[in-house]
């Protein structure tokens, strides 16, 4: 069925984009600069720090990865933080999640330069979000999803929406996006979570169905409304005798199931994973333009 949703190719058309902005900066001398901040060896941090330096170096960024030790105190660590905001050579800071149970991350996270907060957790840039005040940085995976909903033609105006997950990374900031009053909102959103009864029904009205709970394959037939378009945000790993590592990674739509009955559904890989690292370059651009005013 040809309903895809092709987040690399999405993707690989905002990295164009970046990339004529990238080179407008250096015509004016300005190298836009992203510095990865990664405490301990957390397999997946490591890849994923790993994706977001290569990008950086594709679309002409300055990328620089700082590694601390798993035992790092927190005052070491927002030592660092403060060093990289007082940086003028610096445009943007992102502190790899997760961090080592004696780092408190919300305390990292607040002691970022809102300036420079290309993630956007710091309190600043979730507040202008939550007030449709387009001055701040939005959180990544959230502001690709809404990426992929433009670019895919899907009407969001007046759609009733239904996001699976209450979380600060991508629950709350989906929600705060697309409730707003304007171009590519305006719809009425509903937020499902763990204590959310009849969950069911809910998901059942939507037009649009976000799945980020980080359930494995929680997105049955049953649960989706024929013609919605569903996006699954989710990353699971289960268990696979088949596969060389013994498991593999699945999303929250049980996607064979469900990709018949919707109007249009993102694949898993290949749909909003590529589009987080995206709109992490596209923010750091936009930092060092802001930077240069």
């Amino acid at each position: 069925m040809d309903n895809l949703i092709d987040g690399r190719a999405i993707a690989a058309e905002i990295h164009g984009e970046t990339r004529e902005r990238v080179a407008r900066l250096a015509a004016r001398g300005v190298k836009p600069h992203i510095v990865f901040v990664r405490v301990g060896e957390d397999p997946a941090s490591r890849v994923y720090v790993g994706m977001k330096e290569r990008t950086s170096g594709e679309l002409g960024l300055l990328s620089t990865t700082r590694v601390l030790p798993e035992d790092t105190t927190q005052a070491a660590l927002l030592d660092l933080v403060r060093t990289l905001n007082a940086d003028p050579g610096v445009h943007g800071i992102l502190v790899q999640a997760p961090l080592p149970r004696q780092i408190d991350a919300p305390t990292i996270f607040a002691a970022v330069d809102p300036a420079k907060d290309v993630d956007g957790f710091h309190p600043v840039n979730v507040g202008k979000l939550l007030l449709g005040d387009e001055g701040g940085f939005v959180p990544c995976t959230p502001a690709g999803v809404h990426e992929l909903l433009i670019r895919s033609g899907t009407r969001i105006a007046g759609a009733n929406v239904v996001i699976l997950g209450r979380g600060n990374i991508v629950g709350k900031p989906m929600a705060s996006i697309l409730m707003q009053k304007g171009r590519h909102a305006d719809a009425t959103v509903t937020v499902c979570h763990s204590r959310t009864a009849a969950i069911e029904e809910h998901c059942r009205r939507a037009d649009i169905l976000i799945a980020a709970m980080g359930v494995a394959h929680f997105v049955r037939a049953s649960m989706v409304k024929p013609g919605a378009v569903v996006v699954d945000v989710g990353v699971n790993r289960v268990p696979d005798a088949t596969a060389k590592s013994g498991s593999r990674l699945v999303g929250d739509v049980d996607f064979a199931a469900v990709q018949p009955l919707a109007g249009r559904i993102t694949p898993n890989p290949g749909g909003v994973g590529p589009m987080t690292i995206a709109m992490l370059m596209r923010n750091t651009v936009r930092a060092a333009e802001q930077n240069c005013r």
